[in-house]
């Protein structure tokens, strides 16, 4: 099959097939509060949902608001997500942005995407994932499996995070910006992986670019 970022009748039935498949979306990023799921988001970078869900209720049990976060030694806050990897500069992005959250926001999370990309350790993606799942604004989450499926379904030939999610919103309805990145999540861990996608078993098969479902895409 030849690529077509603009198909719509393809596009429709894609979408049309995941909304069937994952009627019930959400981040499996679990908060209580705009603020958790921020820092949530910041510990989820290389590191999987399950594992950071393993260490937030410590780190939301010791640290509670964006004050204690800001005033705790950078040492606590290692030792408690150390599990998450990364774990110096995540501490840092972290304590860094609870302090800008209090000096800019007044310790209130930012529900605008310019206001949220101003704090330390949040792109794009983090504040996506915040807009859409606190927020109920619609944002198009663009992680490795948005990167990587996005891709592979012919919805865009970009390879730079931004350059993918400003070609799936041209090609998505805005109504569905949020189900949709979380459609493609779902679905890149249980059928569409990395490494070896299950194409035998896959119900896009017969809509998929992927021109090479033999080997694992770049």
């Amino acid at each position: 099959m030849s690529m077509n970022l603009k198909n719509t009748s393809r596009i429709k039935k894609i979408r049309q097939i995941l909304k069937a498949r994952y009627p019930d979306v959400k981040t499996q990023l679990r908060h209580e509060s705009p603020f958790q799921l921020l820092v949530a988001t910041i510990l989820s970078a290389q590191c999987t949902d399950q594992q950071v869900n393993a260490v937030t209720p410590r780190l939301f049990a010791c640290l509670k608001t964006p004050a204690d976060f800001a005033a705790a030694p950078i040492k606590k806050i290692e030792a408690l997500i150390h599990s998450t990897g990364f774990y110096h500069n995540k501490a840092q992005n972290i304590k860094n942005c609870a302090r800008t959250l209090i000096e800019l926001y007044g310790g209130e999370v930012p529900n605008t995407l310019k206001e949220l990309v101003r704090l330390p350790g949040v792109g794009r993606k983090t504040a996506n994932v915040v807009l859409g799942a606190v927020f109920s604004v619609p944002a198009m989450v663009v992680d490795t499996h948005v990167a990587r499926i996005s891709r592979r379904l012919g919805l865009t030939a970009g390879k730079n995070p931004e350059k993918i999610e400003l070609d799936l919103m041209d090609v998505i309805p805005k109504k569905q910006w949020n189900d949709f990145s979380l459609w493609l999540i779902y679905f890149g861990r249980s059928v569409c992986t990395a490494r070896k996608p299950d194409c035998s078993a896959c119900f896009l098969n017969h809509l998929c670019s992927y021109p090479d479902k033999t080997r694992a895409a770049p």
